[in-house]
Parts: C-alpha cells; structure tokens; sequence
C-alpha cells in the first residue's frame, strides 16, 4: 500500500506544478514553546518587527500584513522564490528570535486577488478559514474526486456575495477562504468533501488593510 500512496501523491504534486503563481504566503504560527523574555525584550523585538513590515511594504516586497486575534498573523510576499522570501523574512527581528513558527506556500487567488494598500487605510475584521489536507492511505485513492467536489463547493459559496477571497496552495497543500462577517461553520462543514476527511479545518479572525485583497466597498 504505500509504494501505491506514495506514487499517487507523486502524480498530485506533478498536477500542482502545472500552475504557475506570483505570490507567496506565509503563516506565523504562535509558538507556546517560545523563550521567556524580559517586557523590555518583548517590546523591542516586536517595535522592530513592526518597523520592518513596513519598511518591506514600502519596497513593494510585502503586499500583505495581517494579525490573528489571539496571535499570529499571515503576510503575503510579492515573489515565487522560496530563497528570496527566506531573506526577507530573515530581515525580521522578531523572526530571528524564533518568536513564530513559519509555514510558507505558494499561493494561487481564485477570488479576489492581493493589492497593496496605504499604511494608514482602515482595518478591518474578516472571518479567515485555512483547509489543510489530511491525505492517508485510508482516503488517497478517493482523494481527487474529493478535492474537486471541495472546489465547487467553495464555487457556490463564492456565489452568495460574502467572499472576500479565496485561493489556493499548490502541490494539494490546502486552501484559505476570507469571508465578511461571522460564519456559521455549518457552512463550511456542510462541504460534501468534509465526509471523505481530506480535510482539517481551522478558523481564526483576521485583522487587516481594506483592500488588502482587492475587495470593494
């Protein structure tokens, strides 16, 4: 069995190749395992973190920048090179102290897009919901029929208005879908892939620049 799941999952990433992208996202995990610091150490690194988001914005580096309620965060960078990202990001003093624990993608919108905004714009408040695959040698063989009713699925919710954005990571690496206001996770769960569990969910609310993902009004 697993000569065959790993031989699938080889035909899925060739799939994810296929699909060229611009930008990359990456994730800022909390860590609990992080070291105790001094208030004062706390303060510096994160007035430092802070200085050097906006400094890579305004070098058109980082397109978006936003904070988790309850900690954490997303950027998005304007490039497809894992090794030029790694190097922005080691500009980050916050970063370098191992404050976060980074996951980072490539990342394709098929809703919405990424637009940089002005430093001062409004903040607003989206509902911020990440799928991340949960392929076994129990689901793999069903797995392509699953992500393609997960994707029309996410077709029709794009439908009713309230979706801010939605896109994907290549490779099968999952998916993120931005929606206003509060969302019933009814909605999300009644996905009719959620029954083959290929699927994790996770949901979170997100700060972020009006704008940042091309939406009107």
């Amino acid at each position: 069995m697993r000569p065959i799941l790993i031989c699938f999952l080889s035909l899925l990433l060739s799939e994810g190749h296929a699909q060229s992208t611009q930008y990359t996202f990456v994730f800022l995990n909390t860590r609990h395992d992080k070291a105790e610091l001094p208030k004062e150490e706390v303060d510096s690194l994160m007035k430092g973190h802070l200085a050097n988001i906006q400094r890579l914005a305004r070098e058109g580096k980082l397109l978006v920048a936003g904070p988790f309620e309850g900690g954490g965060g997303i950027f998005i960078f304007n490039s497809n090179s894992p090794d030029t990202v790694r190097q922005w990001l080691g500009t980050d003093p916050g970063i370098r102290a191992n404050r976060w624990r980074l996951e980072m993608f490539p990342y394709v919108p098929r809703v919405g897009s990424v637009c940089a905004v002005a430093p001062t714009v409004e903040m607003v408040t989206y509902t911020f919901i990440r799928y991340i695959p949960t392929i076994t040698k129990f689901n793999v063989q069903k797995s392509g029929e699953t992500f393609k009713k997960h994707e029309d699925y996410l077709k029709q919710i794009a439908r009713t208005g309230n979706v801010v954005a939605e896109g994907y990571f290549p490779n099968r690496d999952g998916g993120i879908l931005i929606m206003k206001g509060e969302v019933d996770p009814a909605l999300i769960e009644a996905d009719p892939s959620m029954s083959d569990t290929v699927f994790s969910i996770e949901y979170k609310k997100l700060w972020v620049g009006k704008g940042s993902f091309c939406e009107e009004g």
